[in-house]
Order: C-alpha cells, then structure tokens, then sequence
C-alpha cells in the first residue's frame, strides 16, 4: 500500500512537535499522532537554556516565561555562579511550552490526530502504525522517555546503575535572583527555576523513593523559603531518567526526544536536545540520507552525554558529591566553560 503521509511522527510533545514544524518548511506531508490533549503537562525543570531559546525563535515559536542569567550551584551554604554568555535562557511552565508549540504545528497544516501508537510494521517502502490506519514513508518515534515505539521494535537496551527519579512543584514564590538555582544534597538536587514575577518551579532529582515533602525537607536552606501552603499545583514525578536506545534509525523508524535515549535531567538540557535532534533528523531526511542521523545524533549530543554521564557517576560516590560545589568555587571560570558549553 502506497503510504498517504511523508512523515508519521508518534508523540505531540515538544520533540515531535519540534519536527514536525522542521519537516513541513523542509516541504514533507506531516501528520502527528497523540492521544492527549493539549496542552500536555509533565514532570519538567522548565528552565530553557539559550540554545534551546535560540532553537524556538529560529521555529517562530514565541513563548512567555521568565528570563534566566545563568545557573548558580548551592550546597552546604556555598555558592557559586555562572552567567550564560550568549543570551539569556527562559523559565517557561512546561504547558505554556507545549500550548506554544501545538499551536505552531496546528497553524502550519499539520493535522494532530487523538491516536495512540504502541508498535509499527514497516516494509520497503513505508512503515504502518498498528491499529491507527496510518501509513507513512517515514516514522518518526517521538513518544517519551519510555517510548512504547522504541520497547515494541527490541531497541531499549539495558540501563545500569542506580535508576534517578524526577519530581516537579510549583511554588507561588518570588524567585531570590534570575538565576537557575541548583542545590546540592546527600539524597540529590533541587533546581530552583523562577518562572514568574511570583511562581517557582522545584524539581528534585534523586534516587530515593520517598514522597516529595520528606525529600524537600533534606534541603533546608531550600526548604525554608518554600512553605507548604505556597504550594500551588501537585506533585508530579517521572523516571527511571535514564534510558538507551541500541540504535536511532532503525529501518524506516527513527527516534528523536527522549525516545533517542537519556542519561538524567541534571544538567537541565533536555529540551535544548530535543529541539536540537528534532532538526538534525529533518535536515538528514530533506537530504535523503537518514542512515546518517545516527551519527549526527551521537555528535551533537556528545558534549552533553559525556558532561551528564561524569556529573552523575560524581554524584553516585559520597566523597566525590560533596567536592562537585567547593570545586566549581574554587575554579569559576572553568564551571563558566561548563554552563556555557551545553547553553
């Protein structure tokens, strides 16, 4: 059966939704499958980096949030900060993102069909969604970090380590200063990101399994500015955070977003990656050489995956942990060319 679309992309997050707006300026007949409605909320830190910024006024996209300066390290009653070099970031709340983006697509012709896709068949000359009745010449996994596309061809490989988990709340809280606030824990981070004139977003990594307020209250410097009946929406958490793909072409399947693979939200880049993969994959099927974006995929997010993979195995030796803030403070222009290196 001849395919009707150019490009099926699986997932209406900012990932799909990202290439989707690069494929049909690049000329491709686009159609996006997600069951939700927008705008779609998730376990995020919200705090876009100025690459990802950059990426949404190169889209057109405008969203509204709050300027960032810079990313600022806390533990122990230390500090140390580190301003963005080329531009300024935005703390944005994840729906108004999303919201931003589905309406982007939606004006641009792309038809955003209420389906849910959980595996695919694909031939020589397309790839079919299972039980949706969509066929397209090219499918493109976008559905998250535990994509259902990616689990049903056999290409999540096994993660080792201690599994992280991330959890989000709001907090209607004047932020201190224009920074990222990154605090620093024996159980994990917080990331303190201002989103409003008065609205806070924390997001705590860990990998301890216990509720939100318990795991607050280990940051107390943190957890003294945040009284509970600040709290302004409910908790929302997501993980295991990190997640391998084998491959992310896999025939006439590729993979962008978290579906690629993910090692942890701590650097906070995960939009700015989505933004950028979605991008790469568009530009390397535009030239019709999709075999190539794997490599691609791998180069552009080199830097960041080897900076993560380090920070992380840090984090996970007790000794290590504690020098990651007394480091940086004691070599602040090197923690500056690490902040600005993944900005």
């Amino acid at each position: 059966m001849k395919p009707a679309h150019d490009l099926l992309i699986v997932g209406g997050g900012p990932a799909g939704l990202a290439t989707a707006l690069h494929a049909v300026r690049a000329g491709f007949d686009v159609v996006v499958a997600e069951p939700r409605r927008a705008p779609v909320d998730k376990a995020c830190g919200e705090g876009l980096m100025p690459g990802a910024v950059r990426a949404l006024q190169a889209l057109g996209v405008t969203v509204p949030g709050q300027p960032l300066a810079g990313i600022r390290y806390v533990q122990d009653g230390r500090g140390v900060q580190a301003a963005f070099r080329q531009g300024l970031g935005l703390g944005v709340r994840r729906t108004s993102l999303h919201l931003a983006l589905h309406t982007a697509v939606v004006e641009a012709g792309v038809p955003v069909l209420p389906l849910r896709v959980s595996g695919v068949r694909q031939d020589a000359t397309g790839v079919t969604a299972s039980g949706t009745g969509l066929r397209a010449r090219w499918l493109i996994a976008a559905d998250g970090l535990h994509s259902p596309v990616r689990r049903s061809l056999g290409l999540t490989t096994t993660s080792r380590g201690t599994p992280r988990y991330g959890l989000r709340r709001h907090y209607a809280v004047v932020p201190q200063s224009p920074y990222v606030e990154v605090h620093w824990a024996p159980q994990g981070e917080a990331y303190v990101t201002p989103l409003g004139p008065r609205l806070l977003g924390v997001a705590l990594l860990t990998s301890w399994r216990s509720p939100f307020a318990t795991q607050l209250a280990g940051f107390h410097q943190l957890a003294a500015r945040l009284p509970a009946e600040a709290a302004v929406t409910d908790v929302r958490g997501a993980g295991p955070l990190r997640q391998r793909a084998s491959t992310r072409v896999h025939g006439r399947v590729l993979l962008v977003g978290d579906a690629a693979g993910y090692i942890d939200a701590l650097t906070g880049e995960g939009l700015s990656l989505a933004l950028t993969g979605a991008e790469v994959l568009v530009d390397h099927l535009r030239r019709g050489a999709p075999a190539g974006y794997e490599s691609a995929w791998k180069a552009a997010t080199r830097r960041h995956r080897l900076l993560t993979d380090c920070l992380v195995r840090a984090r996970q030796q007790p000794r290590l942990a504690r020098l990651i803030v007394p480091t940086a403070e004691r070599l602040p222009r090197l923690f500056t060319t690490a902040v600005n290196a993944l900005a």
